[in-house]
């Protein structure tokens, strides 16, 4: 497998894509379509907020068509806890694709993102989608990138290529989150499209796996978001031999997709509303893997702990009173706990307790923008990943305007 430099989603064979801005928002891109000219199958996850938005519902309930050809995206309006007009507005953004693009509406998928409790204004959405539809390009996956942002800071989009039974398969994704982001989906979409040949079930498998241990395992701010959804495309446009089973290609193609989700993960994580940095926890020697995603989970969701990184604070006890709530199981008396990062390696805690360590080097390592914090339960041989950032003065000033 090999990242693919300044690649996007319309790199990827037979799959178009466009961001416009529709007047949504006041000037950046906030419309945006993908579309296979193939036919296609897809899987998604989706946010569990009992306030699930009306896009969430119609998309669960387009997924189930076998064939699905395009997704459209609207970012500066939420469309959530917007009642029977909200749904019936996001039936009606899938029609209004369908038509244009010559497809039925089942075929297409439908996400929000941005302010809640709005109703959608469909006389800007439904000329802007017809306009989208219009100007939809193989060259336009940068464009639909953008106009997934909301408070983003940058666009968030990879490309891999891996070879199965000798043929070329790409994978590409592009995401937008920054803030009200959580393990359990966040404020977060991520939109992934493949040339591979798969079953709808192997791919569902295969995303449904892959979230769990990438976009699930990522906490910004720790509110768990409406709209969430994660949904891959396969176009089958490959000759590789159909994946139907959890085979030896199955087992290539999700050690790509799951590289593909966390790297877009520690994006999100990264661009964080208000960070300054990029927080990586690895919980190692756990007794089950329920245990290290709770312990890995909580340190990273912790704000107390986001602070004290802030802050430059090399502050170990909120680590360990994190793992403490963590609800997982494990002896408190073995717990070690490093920072590590370019600048070094230090450890502040062994075998449950306090050992003297160098401040300058800690200040040095946690004033550095990327910080991993090593935790070892020496419990047993289970480990997990989590990702986030730091709490900033900043954050509180972006979500306190958000809607102004």
């Amino acid at each position: 497998m090999k990242i693919l430099e300044n690649k996007t989603i319309t790199d990827v064979p037979y799959f178009k894509a466009i961001g416009i801005h529709s007047g949504v928002k006041r000037k950046r891109k906030d419309l945006c379509i993908i579309y296979s000219e193939k036919e296609a199958v897809a899987a998604g996850t989706f946010t569990q907020n009992k306030f699930a938005a009306a896009p969430v519902v119609v998309s669960k309930d387009h997924i189930k068509s076998d064939n699905t050809q395009a997704i459209v995206i609207n970012s500066g309006n939420a469309n959530a806890c917007t009642g029977d007009e909200g749904v019936d507005n996001a039936y009606s953004m899938a029609k209004t694709t369908a038509d244009c693009l010559g497809l039925s509406s089942k075929e297409v998928l439908v996400a929000s993102t941005g302010i809640i409790g709005l109703p959608l204004p469909m006389d800007i959405i439904t000329p802007g989608i017809k306009d989208a539809c219009t100007q939809i390009s193989c060259t336009g996956g940068d464009s639909a990138a953008e106009a997934i942002m909301t408070t983003d800071t940058f666009t968030k989009t990879l490309t891999v290529e891996l070879n199965i039974d000798g043929e070329k398969i790409l994978i590409s994704g592009i995401a937008k989150g920054s803030g009200m982001i959580h393990p359990n989906m966040a404020t977060m979409l991520s939109f992934i499209v493949s040339n591979v040949n798969i079953s709808k079930d192997m791919l569902s498998s295969a995303l449904k796996e892959s979230v769990d241990d990438s976009y699930n395992m990522i906490s910004v701010d720790g509110d768990t978001s409406t709209n969430d959804m994660v949904i891959a495309m396969a176009n089958k446009t490959a000759n590789n031999t159909p994946i139907n089973s959890k085979d030896d290609n199955f087992i290539k193609f999700k050690t790509a997709l799951d590289f593909l989700n966390k790297e877009l993960a520690k994006m999100i994580a990264k661009d964080g509303e208000g960070a300054t940095k990029l927080i990586e926890v690895s919980l190692n020697n756990a007794k089950t893997l329920k245990d290290a995603k709770l312990c890995a989970k909580s340190v990273i969701s912790s704000s107390l702990v986001k602070s004290a990184f802030f802050g430059e604070d090399a502050n170990w006890g909120r680590i360990v009173c994190s793992l403490g709530y963590s609800n997982a199981e494990f002896s408190p008396e073995k717990i070690d706990v490093s920072f590590q990062n370019t600048s070094g390696t230090i450890q502040l805690f062994k075998d449950g307790k306090e050992v003297p360590f160098n401040e300058e080097l800690a200040k040095s390592i946690l004033s550095q923008e990327h910080i991993h914090i090593v935790i070892d339960l020496k419990d047993g041989e289970h480990c997990a990943t989590a990702w986030g950032c730091d709490l900033s003065f900043d954050y509180v000033k972006i979500n306190a305007s958000y809607r102004s």
